[in-house]
């Protein structure tokens, strides 16, 4: 019975938390990049980073000190965290860290840095 109950809490409160950070769109992505009205924040690290990243995006290994000063002031503003794949769960580290300084628009890209290049999005280097 215990292991029933915390079960069920487990699979309830991990629902909660993937609803906290909605997946965006690649094509609401483009949109809100081309229309400078988003902040990306890139999760691969420095090294990655500097070879090849999202338009725009900032490099969270080397800003997660200083998050809150390259975020805007607007709370509400839109701000998508991404890692390298599908696959890949940094993303979340960076999206508890902007919604820890209360911003209430946190998404997710799920494709990642290797969806972005599949969907023909082109990066931006260093």
């Amino acid at each position: 019975m215990k292991t029933a109950l915390f079960a069920l809490l487990f699979t309830v409160s991990s629902s909660v938390f993937a609803a906290d950070f909605a997946d965006i769109a690649h094509k609401d992505l483009t949109a809100a990049i081309e229309a400078k009205s988003v902040v990306v924040i890139d999760v691969n690290g420095s090294d990655s980073f500097a070879k090849g990243r999202i338009p725009s995006a900032i490099d969270f290994e080397a800003q997660e000190k200083e998050l809150a000063k390259v975020l805007p002031a607007d709370k509400n503003a839109l701000v998508v965290a991404y890692c390298g794949s599908p696959q890949c769960n940094a993303w979340k580290q960076a999206a508890k860290a902007v919604a820890a300084l209360g911003y209430t628009n946190v998404k997710h890209y799920n494709g990642g840095l290797s969806g972005w290049k599949e969907a023909g999005g082109k990066l931006q280097a260093n």
